[in-house]
């Protein structure tokens, strides 16, 4: 008997047909309300120990006022695409102790929290849940068990005994250098204490990631992930060098940003702005995108995809875990059409090539260890300052 699968745009069928001859047999009792995941749920990719699904979803904008509007009227939405993500095979959702603006400062460790406890689906699907949450390399941090201290703080607010991934969220390297080897003495404290599964880093340059790694290494603990800013707009020397370091030494990068703060979406143009500061930064950047723009979008037709979605799986084909912000179900349903296909070589290519022709790119985190010069952070711009907290 052979097994007939068709992807319509919400929902998998299924048929059964036989090889004879004799007309294809169908349940519709049985298969009526049938619904599977838009990809394989069995589609996995290895950061460390961890096996999680090809994309993830960043919260960065739960809880962030500032940048991205949040109300905590849009709570009820969020569990939804939270729920809709988690059914369709996402299982690693990554936050931060700072995401949050205020008062509300970890709302989305809270919600995250909040989100997994109540959920109503498959108990299985639940406990594979895997949250990646960044601890920051705040002044105030600057022994190895106040870091420790900040992760159990996490642990509370996601209601959890045993956080997947433990990540410094950026290095101090640079202005702070006695802090940062406090802050990595806290990652091999916080993994060996069993409160985190694996550890990883955000926002390091070249060259500081590879000590960390040999000193983490020395100490029995394996660096399994970088999250750096990784997309179409942010490919140049430091992204590649970092992409190359890390598949040398086997560690996963995680893609923050993949489409450009919105920028690679296809939804703006340069008469066409979004509100607050992120309008500012668009507007220096979104006239010089054209050519990417336009390739991006010519290949999405013929693909019968998004232009988002084009712009995600070049992150996945890259060999990276893309993790695209999401705040809302349509958002949810668009980006995991990015799943379960792959670009072609060529459409690799022309997307690169035509990015290399987009004059302008995306403004680097401040906090990014190769960007820092002098000793201290250099000062951000006014379009910097909206991203300093950034992935």
């Amino acid at each position: 008997m052979a097994l007939l699968i068709s992807y319509p745009a919400s929902t998998v069928c299924i048929s059964c047909s036989t090889s004879s001859q004799n007309p294809a047999i169908s349940s519709p009792s049985l298969l009526k309300n049938l619904k599977l995941p838009r990809f394989w749920p069995w589609q996995k990719v290895k950061i460390g120990p961890l096996s999680v699904s090809p994309m993830g979803f960043g919260t960065w904008a739960w809880g962030n006022q500032l940048l991205w509007g949040y109300q905590e009227s849009m709570d009820n939405e969020l569990q939804q695409t939270f729920n809709l993500a988690v059914e369709n095979g996402i299982n690693l959702f990554d936050t931060a102790d700072s995401y949050g603006t205020g008062k509300l400062n970890g709302q989305s460790e809270k919600l995250l929290g909040k989100f997994i406890s109540e959920f109503q689906g498959n108990k299985q699907l639940r406990d594979n849940i895997m949250i990646a949450t960044k601890f920051a390399a705040y002044p105030w941090r600057l022994t190895p068990n106040q870091f420790v201290d900040a992760c159990k703080s996490s642990l509370d607010r996601i209601q959890l005994d045993q956080i997947g991934i433990g990540q410094l969220h950026w290095s101090t390297a640079n202005y702070a250098p006695l802090q940062e080897r406090a802050l990595w003495d806290g990652l091999v404290a916080m993994y060996d204490k069993g409160l985190v599964r694996a550890v990883g880093v955000s926002n390091y340059g070249p060259k500081q990631l590879l000590k960390i790694h040999d000193y983490l290494k020395a100490r029995g603990v394996p660096l399994c992930s970088a999250q750096v800013q990784f997309s179409l707009l942010s490919n140049g020397k430091d992204q590649l060098e970092i992409k190359d370091i890390c598949d040398s030494l086997g560690i996963r990068v995680i893609a923050y940003s993949p489409l450009g703060l919105g920028m690679l979406t296809g939804k703006y143009t340069p008469s066409n702005l979004p509100s607050g500061p992120r309008g500012l930064l668009f507007r220096q950047i979104l006239p010089g995108l054209e050519p990417l723009l336009n390739s991006l979008k010519e290949i999405a037709q013929r693909r019968r995809k998004t232009i988002s979605q084009v712009a995600i799986n070049w992150c996945i084909s890259k060999g990276t875990v893309p993790i695209p912000g999401v705040k809302s179900i349509k958002q949810a349903e668009e980006n995991l059409g990015a799943l379960g296909w792959q670009l072609t070589s060529d459409e690799l290519l022309q997307l690169e090539y035509a990015a290399l022709e987009s004059p302008r790119k995306m403004v680097q985190n401040i906090f990014q260890t190769s960007l820092i010069r002098g000793g201290c952070p250099q000062e951000p711009t006014s379009s910097e300052q909206s991203k300093i907290r950034c992935g």
